[in-house]
């Protein structure tokens, strides 16, 4: 462990402390190590252009980050070249999301099982049929969606803020739930604020140890994308769509104790919107899951990435290091 840390600490400080991409890599040259190369293609897929990041070897382990809400695969920008010398790294956009394509919302079908589906169909382009899931937020349902497609192809669970419990839909959650309930305009109408600048800059700050961590370049990226035409209506489809995925949490769970997948749960405790409350459970159905509360908020990578990089790697070299 102490050997792993030490390797990845000449990245680790060139990622978090140097101003710059020359600044990075001359940090990387000087401590012997190549700087991985992050490639930003697109694959059209059910007609939409679907971006994602890839970097790695080619015949690399399949490492899988799954983006959360209100965000994109640009929420591992920083974890990608941590792991990207030994493993390939696959990390999309979700149509509506980043640099994907997001069509109207009334021509085209904004739901998690579509997102997984088109996930699944980006896998097979890019050849790969094994993979650790990284699952955090919205990745959640997504992933294990995938899971029970394939249950065969996952090699190994990574859990950041993802859930897969009743109990993790706290308080949060109510003005969600009583959309679920009554789908009509005055409730569907009532959650736009959940698209604001300030209830997105609240899911980045909100609970983090360290502010001075948090670059404000997260808010302002996500919510320019936020405020692209006819994303609210996007935005409020999926919250709607939300509801379907509550319903297989049992299929979550059975999947969990049945194949019993290699899991790190490594998990932001002070997260309003999923609370630490739906951590503990994972460890019902994986008795054996590697378990980590962190003192940090939603998106716990922009606060703790130098305590969840070397504890992720060091998990996938120990569970999922073999092609």
């Amino acid at each position: 462990m102490i050997r792993m840390v030490l390797a990845l600490a000449p990245v680790l400080f060139s990622l978090l402390g140097a101003p710059n991409a020359s600044a990075q890599q001359s940090a990387a040259a000087v401590a012997g190590r190549p700087v991985p190369v992050v490639h930003y293609r697109y694959e059209t897929i059910d007609g939409v252009k679907v971006f994602y990041r890839e970097a790695g070897p080619a015949n690399g382990p399949v490492v899988l980050l799954l983006h959360g809400f209100p965000t994109s695969s640009h929420m591992f920008r920083n974890l990608i070249p941590l792991l990207a010398d030994k493993y390939r790294v696959i990390a999309p956009d979700y149509p509506g999301f980043g640099q994907s394509d997001a069509p109207e919302h009334t021509r085209f079908d904004y739901s998690f099982a579509h997102f997984a589906d088109m996930i699944d169909t980006l896998l097979q382009e890019l050849g790969a049929t094994r993979y650790a899931l990284y699952l955090m937020d919205y990745g959640a349902p997504v992933g294990y969606r995938l899971a029970l497609k394939h249950p065969e192809r996952v090699s190994a669970l990574i859990v950041q803020n993802g859930n897969a419990y009743e109990e993790g839909l706290q308080d949060f959650w109510d003005p969600i739930k009583a959309y679920w309930a009554a789908n009509t305009p005055a409730n569907r109408k009532a959650l736009l604020g959940l698209l604001t600048p300030a209830t997105t800059k609240f899911q980045y700050t909100d609970g983090m140890g360290d502010l001075s961590r948090i670059s404000p370049d997260n808010w302002v990226h996500d919510q320019a994308l936020l405020d692209r035409p006819d994303n609210n209506e996007i935005q409020l489809d999926l919250f709607y769509d939300y509801r379907t995925n509550v319903p297989l949490y049992p299929q979550f769970q059975e999947f969990f104790r049945k194949r019993r997948p290699p899991t790190i749960i490594v998990w932001g405790k002070n997260d309003k919107i999923f609370p630490a409350e739906g951590a503990h459970p994972y460890l019902r159905d994986l008795p054996d899951a590697e378990f980590h509360l962190l003192d940090s908020g939603h998106f716990a990578l922009e606060d703790r990435l130098a305590e969840m990089a070397p504890l992720i790697r060091d998990f996938l070299d120990r569970k999922a290091g073999s092609p």
